[in-house]
């Protein structure tokens, strides 16, 4: 017999909605908790950087790594930590990605955040970048076996330290005295200054190094180079002054002091001329590495990527604006003018 009209629903129907409910809620929390595990699953780069970071934090690393499989924001995520030119900060922030379990440890640039990450864990891979020699910086054991949890790719600047010295001497021949730029607390970098210096000295060249941390050192020490009449100065890889290059180029103007930097984009951004490896390409082959131990590659079995292809860039804008004088045997030698 039919219900009167006003009464409640059968039963079954009622069991049957919740049922129903009951198992969409079921549904709902099982695909979130694989959605979670999903997100747990993917591997974590922890990004320890010495100085500033900028908007774009360098697209050919990202490319490297987006070739070996890993794109950001897809299967790969990142934790990033900055120490803003200050090497104290190091060890805690280098604590901190252990302490999240990343994947990798990725270390561009900078020998204090590698020592920081060393120190750290023994167990994390670790991947760097470096302008130094990094057996002597006690950074790896050799370059075919790094061994341990460390491997990356290295140009080593100080070896490039002679031939930028020289191509100074060959674009300045009556140059006497040039002063030389280095940060401050950046552990093997002394080795690097004095090999310079040594250089300098069979080239005939006075050295004075500063050891700066900020823009305001750096000025203050132009300003006593311009008042003494130095020739020139030499800036010596390092976060610092990559990432100010502008500011950099624009001081050196002002005190209109022909300066010789480590990188193409200091030269590209109004600099008289820079002499070393590709940032493009050293970034592109750490992402790769990346890449490769995120696979399960045994970093203390990678060898050390040692970069080999060097360039003379030239900014003959910056030339003229000095009145310096170019001899023919100087743009003989230069792989890219700029006009």
């Amino acid at each position: 017999m039919s219900a009167p009209a006003g009464t409640s629903l059968p039963e079954a129907p009622r069991r049957m909605r919740r049922r129903d409910f009951l198992a969409a809620i079921t549904a709902a929390a099982a695909s979130l908790q694989q959605a979670r595990a999903a997100q747990r699953s993917d591997p974590v780069i922890g990004y320890l950087y010495a100085g500033v970071l900028g908007a774009d934090t360098n697209p050919a690393f990202w490319k490297g790594l987006a070739d070996l499989g890993y794109e950001r924001g897809r299967n790969v995520s990142v934790e990033y930590r900055e120490a803003r030119n200050d090497v104290s900060r190091l060890a805690e922030l280098a604590r901190d990605l252990v302490r999240r379990q990343v994947s990798v440890i990725f270390v561009p640039a900078s020998g204090p955040a590698l020592f920081a990450a060393k120190a750290a864990t023994t167990t994390i891979p670790i991947v760097f970048v470096n302008s130094g020699d990094p057996i002597r910086m006690n950074f790896v054991k050799s370059l075919s076996q790094p061994g341990e949890n460390v491997t990356g790719v290295s140009d080593f600047g100080d070896e490039l330290s002679a031939k930028r010295l020289e191509l100074m001497k060959e674009l300045l021949p009556a140059a006497s005295r040039i002063g030389i730029f280095a940060p401050r607390n950046y552990k093997g970098l002394a080795g690097e200054v004095e090999h310079a210096r040594e250089i300098a000295r069979s080239l005939s060249l006075e050295t004075v190094a500063s050891y700066v941390v900020n823009l305001d050192e750096i000025e203050a020490t132009l300003a006593t180079f311009a008042r003494d009449r130095f020739d020139g100065v030499y800036f010596t890889p390092g976060p610092v002054f990559y990432a100010q290059r502008g500011e950099l180029v624009a001081l050196m103007a002002r005190y209109r002091l022909p300066a010789l930097y480590s990188f193409a984009e200091f030269a590209r951004a109004g600099g008289l001329m820079s002499y070393g490896i590709s940032v493009e390409e050293r970034s592109y082959e750490a992402g790769r590495y990346v890449g490769l131990v995120l696979n399960g590659a045994n970093p203390g079995d990678l060898p050390i990527r040692r970069l080999t292809k060097f360039g003379l860039v030239f900014n003959m804008r910056t030339a003229r604006a000095l009145g310096l004088s170019v001899p023919a045997s100087f743009l003989a030698l230069t792989d890219e003018v700029i006009e």
